[in-house]
């Protein structure tokens, strides 16, 4: 009978899949090394198992003992399935930037998950970094893998990865592209095939917010060029040892949009349901166009699966807040269909200011219409508040009346946003549209700046 003795025995041999429709402008053959066939749903399950099973024969990782890691998610993810078979404690380490899936599925498998804050520096004792560390000087019979600066990480896709690839393109590979975070794909795989032809060119793909492409390129770390960046699993802010700049032949960045608007790409054209880092590598791709030839095959690697980001990339909402939707918004119905039918918060003229206080806070929202039973009749805003309490400490206790201002412009739902945002001034915060069902809703200075 033909079985694997455990789920560890299905790592590895994943297909290659041709993309057709998202490379149709490019003159090459592009083919997908579809990592997400390995049992955790990403490549990182390779150089899991190997990291473990290498700390086992030196000793590092000794029977019983807990494993630590600081990961994106996938690493923990391939771990945590060795950790199980093999009888391992497990925490990972996981900054916030991170998808809850992730954190969910980890979990789920077993593992402690400890969440830590992206925007520190790597040194910041509450970095993702440090944390992990300090973990495993302070857990007894632990073991840190640091999948980072661990030379078995890239040593996995040396032996593995790399000879795959290798043998299902009948060495007939021109291009290699891979995403890049610890290094050790892209190092890894890159040596392999290196060795195999020396012209094979091997892309890295990096973001906005990460060093490697300057710094590969000048050799200069540049501490203005980290800052907080939304793609997932690719990029650093610092300079891991698996990273074999040698190996690589150039990096071409890709924007947090981009990455997010071709990771559903791939999904609703390709039927390809992957992870943010596949969105990137296949943006990057495109943007390399003139380095392909018509006989080339040029084989780009994704990473995971997209079960992992359906509360992010593949959620509308989320992209729209992020601006990478780019809805066609011209009219004042446009800037508010997102609240269409939500009730209006307002307040009446014989309340409290601190009613209206205590309903800003509720609702998160800066202004609020004043009503009689004739209409409204007034607003008050934030701004407007901050300047009374400064002349009167009591404020709280007075009607909305004695501290209103003028009510806010209302504008039929079809006026452009172009004539809406002339209403605004010094007097005037906000502008109300009427809707069609009856109901209103506001505009404010950042809706228009959101619409841009």
């Amino acid at each position: 009978m033909d079985y694997a003795k455990n789920i560890l025995e299905t790592i590895g041999n994943t297909p290659l899949v041709k993309l057709n429709k998202l490379t149709k402008d490019l003159p090459c053959l592009v083919l997908a090394k579809y990592e997400t066939f390995n049992p955790g749903n990403s490549t990182k399950d390779r150089m899991a198992l190997k990291m473990i099973e290498d700390a086992e024969v030196d000793g590092r990782l000794k029977p019983g003992g807990t494993i630590i890691e600081g990961t994106s998610g996938n690493t923990g993810m391939g771990l945590a399935l060795a950790a199980i078979v093999k009888g391992y404690k497990m925490i990972c380490v996981i900054s916030d930037k991170q998808s809850k899936e992730k954190m969910d599925i980890l979990r789920a498998v077993g593992s402690k998950v400890i969440v830590c804050p992206t925007n520190v520096e790597p040194e910041d004792p509450k970095s993702y970094y440090s944390t992990s560390k300090r973990l495993a000087e302070e857990t007894p019979n632990s073991w840190y893998v640091n999948q980072y600066d661990n030379p078995s990480n890239a040593l996995a896709h040396y032996e593995s990865t790399g000879p795959e690839i290798w043998k299902q393109t009948e060495g007939k590979i021109t291009h290699f592209v891979v995403g890049v975070g610890t290094g050790g794909t892209i190092s890894g795989v890159g040596k392999y095939l290196k060795e195999q032809n020396p012209n094979i060119k091997v892309w890295g793909i990096d973001t906005y917010g990460s060093v490697f492409k300057k710094y590969h390129e000048t050799g200069e770390f540049d501490e203005n060029e980290i800052y907080p960046y939304i793609t997932e699993g690719i990029g650093e802010d610092i300079l891991p040892k698996n990273v074999d700049f040698s190996i690589i032949d150039g990096f071409t960045k890709v924007t947090d949009k981009d990455a997010a608007i071709y990771t559903q790409k791939l999904a609703k054209e390709e039927g390809m349901f992957l992870g943010n880092s596949a969105g990137a590598a296949l943006k990057g791709i495109l943007q390399l166009k003139k380095h392909f030839k018509k006989e080339d095959v040029v084989v780009v690697l994704f990473h995971d699966h997209g079960s992992r980001y359906v509360g992010k990339m593949f959620n509308d909402e989320w992209m729209r807040e992020r601006g990478f939707i780019e809805d066609d918004i011209t009219s004042a119905a446009d800037l508010v269909a997102n609240n269409s039918e939500k009730p209006l918060v307002t307040v009446k003229t014989e309340e409290l200011v601190s009613h209206a206080i205590e309903r800003m806070k509720a609702h998160k929202i800066s202004q609020i219409p004043v009503e009689d039973s004739t209409g409204f009749v007034g607003a008050i805003d934030e701004a407007d508040l901050l300047r009374k309490y400064i002349e009167n400490k009591d404020i709280s206790d007075l009607p909305i009346k004695d501290v209103m201002h003028k009510p806010f412009p209302i504008v039929d739902k079809n006026t452009p946003i172009e004539v809406i945002s002339k209403l605004f001034n010094k007097e005037n915060n906000a502008v109300m549209v009427k809707l069609e069902n009856g109901n209103y809703q506001i505009i404010t200075k950042y809706d228009i700046i959101s619409s841009l």
